[in-house]
């Protein structure tokens, strides 16, 4: 049978020996189970917070509804509406789901850390901490400035068809799917510095060889930008490419620090 040069599942820390396939399955197993039974809690304490973060996320397009002119402004205000009799349900157990992984991303974290810790050296697994917070504070911040450029975002797409000629009549099912994809779009993304840094750690990456694809990266990074984001605007994509070239930067520097 293939042997893969790993840890026995114990502790993250104390771990020894090979694993075959099948115990490698079964430490990936033992994951999964961990953080469902963590989202599980989380979407627990979801419940109880959904009503002020539904009226929250409305916020953007009550605030874009705001800037139209009465004439133009949407029908029925800045009010979202359902179109099936089963939309109600589902758009609380989204939203209820999603705040069950936000709320304990921090575990989520730390399960995917310790899959990936046996194969890391004693200096490497010290970073469990850093590495979770810096992805936690990352995310967050990603999320924040989704949030803040959604309006000007709002204000793109359902002004491109022009002021006046036609009003919009938005759906709370399509716009939570909007704005959740946007949101996980700027988190995930403001953890590019994470994954270089990391990357740099275990000797994958050198900050050598990032400062001599760079612009190649900057390209990378903008052709990223206007494919994941789910609105395909130009303020979104700027909010988005113009941080992660940054954090590529940081990286590069993070980089070379570590290595006095």
């Amino acid at each position: 049978m293939t042997v893969i040069p790993t840890f026995r599942r114990k502790d993250p820390v104390t771990r020894t020996g090979t694993m075959t396939v099948m115990e490698h399955l079964e430490e990936l197993r033992h994951r999964i189970v961990i953080s469902s039974f963590a989202i599980l809690a989380g979407a627990v304490g979801g419940w109880f917070l959904y009503t002020p973060v539904i009226t929250f996320m409305q916020h953007p397009y009550c605030q874009y509804v705001q800037s139209v002119p009465k004439p133009n402004q949407p029908i029925g205000g800045c009010k979202l509406i359902f179109t099936g009799l089963l939309d109600g349900m589902l758009v609380k157990i989204q939203i209820v789901f999603y705040l069950g992984c936000v709320l304990v991303l921090p575990i989520l974290l730390y399960q995917l850390w310790a899959f990936i810790v046996p194969g890391l050296h004693d200096r490497e697994r010290k970073m469990v901490v850093p590495f979770i917070a810096s992805s936690v504070v990352l995310f967050a911040a990603g999320g924040a400035v989704a949030i803040i450029t959604l309006p000007k975002a709002l204000q793109f797409l359902l002004g491109f068809a022009g002021a006046g000629i036609a009003s919009p009549l938005i759906s709370v099912t399509q716009y939570v799917t909007f704005y959740v994809l946007v949101t996980i779009a700027f988190g995930v993304s403001f953890l590019f510095p994470v994954v270089l840094v990391f990357l740099e750690v275990v000797g994958v990456l050198h900050t050598a060889q990032l400062r001599k694809v760079r612009r190649f990266a900057v390209l990378g990074i903008s052709i990223f930008a206007a494919v994941i984001t789910p609105s395909s605007d130009p303020y979104t994509m700027l909010a988005l490419m113009i941080p992660m070239v940054l954090f590529y930067e940081a990286a590069i520097i993070i980089g070379r620090i570590m290595k006095k």
